[in-house]
């Protein structure tokens, strides 16, 4: 397969991370601006990967349907649409909305661009090829940090979102003269009453778990929406198990390496998803930095990251499956432990280097992932694999962002007296131990677990 695939596949990974790493820099300022508090913003971060999760099912029949390429091209349009909206947002709810339209375009990108790797690249492959379509996509992190600082520091909040539109008339121009389109399978019969099941389902429970707290709405509603979606959640397992074509198959839950990678992986992401949203606000809150100062430390983790890419193929040849994803998610629980332990006294040298080195290990779980999810996976099942995995990432991260911040505003109200720097601690100690779960969990497989994987 041609390099210059992923590559280009990579331009809609690009404008997500750029995207996501350059808000989390900015949410102090954009709360300010549009009368809200920091915390509240875990909704429109949440919002966001609600879209995905409830969107991404549907990923694959559209490729199918209407071909990948044009898939991906309207998708990174409605992208770029919805980070105009954002630009123009003047409250927590056009904010809100402005993020799940955002969503939307980014659940058909990088399934996407990953189903189309899937299908054209030999499992032994794997690995290289998930590497080759993130390396460009890392480049966004390593920026988006101290260049979405900066714009908000000295220019403002807007222009973080404005950006997106350059990147992504570019991404579709080389869509469209270099992509080829790849070959359709038959698109199956779409499961509508699954997806009107599954889609609120992840909404309201998402929703719920994110509101129950926050001071503008009463707990109830939250409470009521979570219980909600967990009702439809039922409803939606015992109507998958029952069809022939479900949107997505729980089926496949019976691979056991399948199974492992979504379930410990939902641990790790607990753990990891709300770092974007509590380590930036901690350094702006009870560090006193500016939003540029921050970004320019938080970046540090994705200079490890896009390290790891390039030794991520060897790592597993050398460890096996097993021993590099438990390493890898155990030492970022430890990187978690270590951001409950930092003070306005810690030394920014010192917190750059653990960022670095478990931004490493952090990319290392990523990719390996990735293929993970494939291993015991037949060609036939990959699109529906592939619809699990990323619903699965979504919806952890999403609950990992609305745990966090749960965690926060618990402290912060038994505590009393505003957002202090231990209530931060707090949320990073439990959070570590959420992932750390993930490491048990991996430690369990056999030795040779995704053995097929490796070229041999």
């Amino acid at each position: 397969m041609s390099r210059i695939t992923p590559l280009i596949l990579a331009t809609a990974l690009f404008m997500e991370n750029m995207d996501s790493t350059v808000i989390a820099t900015s949410l102090a300022a954009i709360a300010r601006d549009i009368g809200t508090d920091p915390i509240s913003l875990k909704l429109a971060l949440t919002a966001y990967l609600v879209a995905l999760a409830i969107f991404i099912p549907i990923s694959s029949w559209m490729a199918d349907r209407f071909g990948a390429r044009n898939v991906f091209r309207v998708a990174m349009i409605v992208f770029v649409l919805g980070s105009i909206a954002c630009a123009f947002s003047n409250s927590l709810f056009a904010f809100v909305g402005a993020r799940f339209l955002q969503g939307m375009g980014g659940a058909l990108m990088t399934p996407v661009a990953r189903l189309v790797l899937v299908r054209s690249t030999p499992r032994h492959d794997l690995v290289n090829a998930m590497a080759w379509l993130t390396i460009p996509g890392l480049i966004g992190p390593i920026v988006g940090p101290p260049f979405g600082g900066f714009l908000t520091t000295y220019l403002s909040w807007h222009w973080i979102f404005l950006i997106n539109v350059p990147i992504g008339v570019l991404g579709v121009a080389l869509v469209s003269r270099f992509l080829p389109e790849t070959m359709r399978n038959a698109p199956r019969r779409i499961d509508f009453k699954g997806f009107a099941l599954a889609g609120p389902a992840f909404a309201l429970f998402a929703f719920g778990t994110s509101v129950i707290s926050l001071p503008a709405l009463p707990p109830l509603i939250g409470v009521m929406a979570t219980i909600m979606g967990i009702a439809l959640a039922f409803l939606y397992a015992r109507h998958a198990l029952s069809t022939e074509f479900p949107l997505f198959d729980l089926r496949l839950l019976r691979f056991p390496f399948f199974r492992s990678a979504v379930v410990a992986g939902t641990f790790f992401r607990l753990g990891q998803g709300a770092i974007p949203f509590l380590f930036p606000l901690m350094l702006q809150l009870s560090f006193g930095y500016t939003p540029f100062q921050s970004g320019m430390i938080t970046f540090a983790g994705a200079v490890g990251a896009i390290i790891a890419k390039f030794l991520a193929n060897g790592v597993f040849k050398r460890m096996g499956f097993r021993t590099a994803l438990a390493l890898s998610t155990g030492i970022s629980a430890c990187g978690l432990l270590a951001m409950g332990l930092y003070t306005p006294q810690t030394a920014v040298a010192l917190i750059v280097c653990v960022l670095v080195f478990v931004g490493f290990w952090q990319s290392i779980f990523w990719t390996g992932s990735n293929a993970f999810v494939f291993a015991d996976i037949d060609d036939k099942d990959a699109g529906q694999a592939n619809v699990m995995s990323q619903v699965s990432t979504q919806l952890s991260i999403a609950l990992g962002v609305a745990l966090g911040g749960g965690i926060l505003e618990a402290s912060n109200a038994v505590r009393g007296g505003g957002l202090a720097l231990e209530d931060f601690h707090l949320a990073f100690y439990i959070l570590s131990g959420m992932c750390l779960i993930s490491t048990v969990l991996f430690l369990r497989l056999p030795k040779n677990a995704g053995h097929q994987l490796q070229a041999h």
